[in-house]
């Protein structure tokens, strides 16, 4: 039986560093899939901004066995529910192909323990706030509180979550409340890579005492193997 093929579909980047460190996890992701007997071809794909798209990414993997297409991205969003789902409808409907989405990367436990882990030496006095990009999609900001929630527990004291987009309670608006208890403001930088966000997440945080941590992957490290574990179990409850 053919094994299956794998595209991880990130949200794509202008960033040279974004790009690299997420093609860094690509890169160790196949290995690890293609080391264990879990696949055969591994591709790296986007929803925007970069190519290979998903169309792409669809047309040009194998598909005599299934197909798995893990986002590589915090929340089910837009992407997720529309982006995706028609990218594998109109894909599936040509020709019966068995190509089947599996969850996002978070809400995961694991990744607060990455993200603690970027986290510098906290005083009593900090307040940490879970920095995310947000959506219009519910469903995607939900996802972020529970992150938030599992970091708390990581951490054993609060954690505020505010959202760069979205409906949920603005990241500005966050920081200016945690800056009037006094104390640092602690950004856990809740995005996959460097990027936008990042950059707006910065200019938040510029002139001030407060602190950006690192996101999930960035330069200078190498990619997480707990991000990896993440993706692989994605890959496994597809099959």
């Amino acid at each position: 039986m053919p094994l299956p093929s794998v595209g991880l579909i990130s949200h794509g980047t202008s960033s040279a560093e974004g790009r690299a460190v997420i093609e860094a996890l690509a890169a160790a992701v196949a290995s690890d899939l293609q080391a264990r007997g879990l696949a055969g071809e591994v591709m790296l794909g986007h929803v925007d901004v970069q190519h290979p798209d998903v169309a792409e990414v669809l047309s040009t993997l194998p598909h005599d066995g299934p197909v798995v297409l893990v986002p590589l991205l915090l929340s089910p969003g837009y992407h997720v529910h529309v982006d995706l789902a028609e990218a594998i409808r109109e894909a599936g409907g040509a020709d019966g192909s068995d190509i089947r989405l599996t969850p996002t990367l978070g809400p995961d436990p694991r990744l607060a323990r990455i993200l603690a882990e970027r986290l510098p030496v906290l005083d009593d006095s900090d307040h940490v706030v879970l920095a995310a990009a947000g959506s219009s999609d519910d469903r995607a900001n939900e996802a972020c509180l529970e992150v938030a929630e599992s970091l708390a527990q990581e951490l054993g004291r609060p954690v505020s979550a505010g959202f760069h987009a979205g409906g949920g309670h603005r990241l500005a608006d966050i920081v200016e409340q945690g800056r009037g208890h006094g104390g640092r403001v602690i950004l856990s930088n809740y995005l996959l890579a460097p990027g936008f966000f990042h950059d707006l997440a910065g200019k938040i945080i510029a002139d001030s005492h407060d602190i950006l941590a690192q996101p999930l992957l960035h330069s200078g490290v190498r990619t997480p193997p707990l991000l990896v574990d993440i993706v692989r179990d994605r890959v496994i409850s597809a099959l």
